[in-house]
């Protein structure tokens, strides 16, 4: 008995921390995931605890929040990485911990039967940060977006029971999406961190040989391709839609919220102009009160269709 009230309370506490990190480090993730049922619930909100934490590792971030770490992102990034992998390698191995997020992953993958690799390719995604890839095209780019999204998406999926190879490409898609919307956010601040996830064949167009963040007078040509960015975007969130009608229904109900909520991210940044990089991008808690509401609409009117009944996939990333 003592032994299963120790594993209980050790359980308790990993999911706390994971509630934890979600509350602080996405309060639109948190709002959607409550919809979930309970063990999907917390299924979503333990794997997410280690996505965020590997995100964080890689930045030399805790929750999303510059330099909590004390050094700049790219000090002992290789390093960072290295230990990153190991610790997860262990987790996917089934070895247990008291690391709390580690211990979320390992039980999260065990008990939906998620595939190593897909962890893995979250990974090799921070690892393109870790190398500064370089984004040549915008298929490039969407590459990378399936390495720290797409396949978040896939899994996030899994966790709500899906199989069907079909239905993980629509989860990719809205991850691709979702992803998407975040480069088209952050450009600015992505650029003062050093980073450019805009292809380059884009900025050679506008005449951009370098994206410099406190150059204003970029911005306008900036936002021209940010924009350019959320219509690339926009065939990946109708794909998603289609997969809503696979999935559980509170799960849908979920899913369709973040859709929203994220999809509206992009229409703030459309209407105010290159001026919304002035502060931080978001949308109102009344706003998506009513975007909850829409979302509930989304998973009544897809009820009765099947996954394929959506736009074909024709031109659109393949995961690998």
């Amino acid at each position: 008995m003592t032994v299963e009230i120790g594993q209980d309370a050790a359980n308790a506490d990993v999911l706390r921390v994971s509630e934890e990190m979600i509350a602080n480090g996405s309060k639109s993730f948190a709002a959607a995931a409550r919809l979930f049922a309970p063990q999907t619930r917390a299924d979503a909100v333990m794997l997410y605890a280690w996505c965020r934490h590997a995100d964080d590792v890689i930045d030399g971030q805790e929750l999303g929040h510059a330099g909590a770490l004390g050094t700049a992102a790219s000090d002992g990034q290789p390093e960072r990485l290295l230990e990153l992998k190991r610790q997860t390698e262990a987790a996917l191995n089934g070895a247990a911990t008291d690391d709390p997020v580690f211990e979320a992953l390992r039980q999260v993958v065990a008990r939906n039967r998620i595939p190593h690799r897909h962890p893995q390719e979250l990974l090799a995604g921070f690892e393109m940060d870790v190398r500064q890839r370089a984004y040549q095209t915008a298929d490039d780019t969407l590459d990378y977006c399936y390495h720290v999204a797409g396949v978040v998406g896939v899994m996030m999926a899994m966790i709500m029971g899906v199989r069907d190879e079909a239905v993980l490409d629509r989860a990719s898609d809205l991850g691709l999406a979702f992803q998407l919307t975040n480069i088209a956010r952050d450009v600015i601040d992505d650029a003062r961190a050093g980073r450019v996830y805009l292809p380059a064949e884009w900025l050679d167009e506008v005449g951009l040989s370098e994206v410099s963040a406190e150059r204003r007078e970029q911005w306008p040509a900036l936002h021209g391709l940010a924009l350019r960015l959320l219509q690339h975007a926009e065939p990946y969130y109708e794909s998603s839609y289609a997969g809503l009608s696979a999935l559980p229904f509170r799960s849908a109900w979920a899913v369709a919220a973040a859709r929203r909520v994220y999809r509206e991210i992009g229409e703030v940044l459309r209407t105010r102009g290159p001026q919304a990089w002035e502060q931080r991008v978001s949308t109102s808690k009344g706003r998506k009160a009513w975007l909850l509401a829409l979302s509930l609409g989304d998973v009544l009117t897809t009820r009765f269709r099947g996954a394929d009944s959506g736009p074909p996939r024709n031109g659109l990333y393949k995961r690998p």
